[in-house]
């Protein structure tokens, strides 16, 4: 089992690498989860994870005999980025296995960090499988994303900080994966403060903690599928598995909506950009999941690199759910003029036309007539009651498709 000490030493060892984040109120959040909250902000780590604390810790240990060969790992995302930047900080070469779907912003920012990223096969099991016959080839030595001891101390160090900055704290809320950043941050708080209460928190179809605590052992699930990648794990560690069970006082999940939401909501109202496993936990403390949240909770933000093209859907999935766009549907006589109407309410309003589709060859559009979709963003939710009041007002009727 992985010691208190253990954490101690890899505080010493990152302490002139890894920054020490800040640990940010939010009156927003606090209103909207009915407590105090303080996020602490792993997406502002380098690497823009906090991956890469477990990731120095290892590499730095390793022994001199292995410090001749690279270091290996497979990873679509936050674990190879903190791979290569501490194995090129300590001097040592890195080799990083990618499925070939990775996006592109990833496998550059990997690349950039001074890895040779070698992109292969059509799932993490193809790239995780040669990365290990490469270990057999080469001599390498592999590094686990989070079933490893020197991984967890490393990312039990974010716990000592968030006890050195809040040390009211009494609940700590963190994203599971594999479990490496909950089983480092459970061991550390429960040392200096047993009553403070963890609360980790999964995808809701990529709960292989929760389905494991539920059987009482270790469950491998077929499949997983959530937009948070960073946490889609079919199965948690041994290791992992054994400190969740010792320290974690609830496991709740959440839904890709709710994580999308709490994301855009950082965005939006915290001015922050954060990956979906980095909502998780915000995501759980806004919707109240656990019935073990004190009066000072932490949520653990734990990485912000996103994929651009999935920030996009957030983005309008969120202006959708605040009421700050919609898409109307509205049925025209199909005749010169007609839009006009429309387009002349809407100005009028100040509404701002985001997009406008028309459509006549389906069969539900009356013949000689032009059935219009218009994607309009709103100054306020109550402007969409006065749009559909204007164009009443003209003997037009329209319905909300969004």
């Amino acid at each position: 089992m992985i010691k208190y000490a253990d954490l101690i030493a890899a505080q010493q060892t990152m302490r002139d690498t890894i920054k020490s984040t800040t640990l940010m109120p939010s009156k927003t959040f606090s209103k909207l989860a009915d407590t105090q909250i303080f996020m602490k902000l792993e997406n502002l780590q380098t690497t823009g994870s906090f991956k890469v604390r477990g990731a120095f810790n290892k590499i730095f240990h390793l022994t001199e005999a292995e410090k001749k060969y690279p270091v290996v790992a497979a990873s679509a995302g936050n674990h190879a980025q903190g791979v290569a930047f501490s194995a090129t900080k300590l001097g040592l070469k890195s080799t990083i296995f990618m499925p070939t779907f990775t996006p592109p912003t990833k496998v550059s920012a990997t690349r950039s960090y001074g890895a040779d990223v070698i992109l292969t096969g059509d799932s993490f099991d193809d790239a995780f499988a040669a990365s290990q016959e490469y270990c057999k080839t080469h001599n390498a030595t592999y590094i686990h994303p989070f079933n490893d001891p020197k991984i967890i101390a490393g990312q039990g160090v974010v716990g000592l900080e968030i006890f050195i900055q809040c040390p009211d704290v009494d609940t700590v809320i963190v994203p599971i994966g594999g479990g490496g950043l909950i089983s480092g941050i459970a061991i550390a708080m429960k040392e200096m403060k047993p009553s403070i209460k963890i609360i980790g928190v999964e995808a809701e179809h990529a709960a292989s903690a929760l389905a494991s605590h539920e059987k009482g052992e270790i469950v491998t699930l077929p499949s997983v599928s959530t937009i948070a990648d960073g946490i889609a794990v079919k199965r948690p560690g041994d290791l992992t598995f054994k400190i969740i069970e010792k320290y974690v006082d609830d496991l709740v999940t959440v839904s890709d909506t709710e994580i999308a939401y709490a994301a855009y909501l950082m965005l939006q109202r915290g001015k922050l950009l954060v990956d979906p496993a980095g909502a998780a936990a915000l995501s759980a403390a806004i919707t109240r999941k656990s019935n073990c949240m004190g009066k000072t909770v932490v949520p653990v933000i734990s990485g912000g690199n996103i994929n651009m093209s999935l920030l996009q859907q957030i983005i309008d999935q969120g202006m959708y759910l605040e009421g700050l766009r919609t898409t109307l549907q509205v049925i025209l006589p199909d005749h010169a003029g007609e839009l006009q109407k429309i387009l002349a309410i809407l100005d009028k309003l100040k509404a701002n036309i985001q997009d406008i589709v028309h459509e006549r060859s389906i069969t539900s559009v009356p013949v000689g007539h032009v059935m219009v979709l218009l994607t309009v963003n709103l100054q306020h939710k109550k402007q969409l009651d006065t749009i559909k009041g204007e164009l009443g007002k003209r003997g037009l009727t329209c319905r909300v498709i969004h």
